[in-house]
């Protein structure tokens, strides 16, 4: 009997990239084969994201795609992983493509229903009623220890999850629901997977958490935070950069990460904090626990501990009831936060929150999109003074391989476009051979952009 292989698509943020490695892992080592193509697999994952409206659109869309490809290949099994799974659940199999429904607590199980789908033609479904940290421990942490050490991927760059969910509960937000509440892992078995991934060659690790800021864990009379795992990974030989997202406003904790950033060459310059609105209004309706005062008082703090830090955000623009004032308060915000560059997003109801049950999308369609590119413009703007603060410097890059313009470039000396980023998560595109790829380059920045340095290689 021929070697089964899959093949997955992934949809969403890094958590959700760093689910769809260990899932390929696991695959490989049941004997599957990881294929490029839908039309070359014998199983299809769909690993799935619900935090906007778009990203289930999206997954619909692709299903419609394989009910398809399912009608001349019915032998295919199509699986639906991730926050979708989790929220719709058995809703999913009203899609005639969809055989498997997994949620993110159940991944362990993923290859096991994978190969009863096969055998008995049989659906499979694996989600939580309610995800609570005991559905989140010993399995899961197996799962991670085992599959999570192979830095798959790009073999300079490896993702570690340091803790599970979320207790936020912002109104707009469904991560609460679909990846339950917050569960840090033990400091010993992050080390011991990040010493694993250096010893195959990652330089840089990305800690990971829904707010990874809040990491927490007791271990006897010691409280573990994100400051002291940083001291404990920054011994580690050869990983050279960590970096950490995403970042709630809190105090907590707030302080030693910064100094541990300050005092410790690996930990990069770099804080990702999205504040979501600079209305007190309507961070009070998203249930936000901070002002905008607050917040700004934290990126205050946070230069004087750290210079030459480099800082990011997320906006919501069209949240219920917001007005133009509020509006106005958001681009004040921005103005004031200077933020090297920020995600913006349009407001869209999600299911079961507590903004879609209690409150009206009452926001017009065009003027969340007038206000969306009214946030971009004015951050660009941000952007830009940022960038040209590198022109004509020095800058240290760890190198992701040939950019998507690579073959265009290229030259007779065999050199490409590649890209890379710095400490501070800037993309810098220079010239250089492909054998640059996976290690450290300095190049002079000659050229800036808003959201990109270009330069020569030093």
């Amino acid at each position: 009997m021929s070697r089964k292989t899959v093949h997955i698509e992934n949809f969403g943020c890094q958590m959700n990239k760093l689910d769809a490695q260990l899932v390929a892992s696991a695959f490989e080592e049941a004997g599957f084969g990881l294929s490029q193509s839908v039309k070359d697999a014998d199983v299809v994952l769909i690993n799935t994201c619900s935090v906007r409206q778009n990203a289930e659109q999206r997954v619909i869309s692709h299903l419609g795609h394989l009910k398809h490809i399912k009608e001349s290949r019915p032998d295919i099994i199509v699986g639906v992983i991730g926050c979708m799974a989790q929220r719709l659940g058995e809703e999913l199999f009203e899609h005639k493509a969809v055989d498997i429904v997994c949620g993110p607590a159940q991944i362990p199980k993923i290859v096991e229903l994978a190969t009863q789908a096969i055998k008995e033609k049989t659906k499979q479904l694996a989600v939580t009623e309610k995800i609570r940290k005991e559905n989140q421990s010993e399995e899961l942490e197996d799962f991670e220890s085992a599959y999570g050490a192979d830095g798959r991927g790009n073999s300079a760059n490896a993702f570690v999850r340091v803790m599970r969910g979320c207790n936020n509960f912002c109104t707009y937000c469904i991560v609460p629901y679909v990846r339950g509440p917050e569960v840090s892992r033990p400091p010993k078995a992050i080390v011991e997977q990040v010493k694993h991934l250096a010893c195959g060659g990652v330089k840089q690790v990305t800690l990971l958490g829904q707010t990874v800021n809040s990491y927490k864990y007791i271990a006897g009379e010691k409280t573990y935070c994100l400051a002291d795992l940083f001291e404990m990974l920054s011994e580690i030989d050869g990983i050279e950069w960590l970096k950490f997202v995403t970042s709630y406003p809190s105090q907590e904790f707030f302080v030693p990460i910064l100094k541990a950033m300050a005092d410790l060459p690996k930990v990069c310059k770099y804080l990702h904090m999205p504040p979501q609105s600079g209305s007190d209004r309507i961070l009070k309706a998203m249930n936000r626990k901070y002002t905008s005062a607050e917040y700004l008082d934290l990126l205050v703090k946070a230069r004087e501990i750290v210079p030459d830090i480099a800082i990011a955000g997320d906006f919501i623009v069209g949240f219920p009831g917001e007005t133009e004032d509020d509006f106005q308060c958001s681009i004040s915000l921005l103005k004031k936060a200077e933020y090297k560059n920020s995600f913006i997003f349009k407001y869209s109801p999600r299911p079961d929150t507590a903004a879609e049950k209690r409150l009206a999308d009452d926001v017009l369609p065009e003027v969340k999109k007038k206000r969306n590119i009214g946030l971009l413009a004015e951050q660009e703007k941000n952007s830009d003074k940022f960038s040209q603060k590198f022109f004509g410097k020095e800058v240290r890059v760890l190198v992701d391989g040939p950019s998507k313009k690579a073959k265009i470039s290229s030259n007779e000396m065999g050199q490409l476009q590649l890209v890379g980023r710095t400490e501070q998560d800037c993309i810098v595109i220079f010239e250089g051979l492909r054998s640059l790829t996976g290690s450290f380059a300095k190049v002079k920045i000659t050229r800036t952009s808003p959201l990109t340095l270009f330069g020569e290689l030093i």
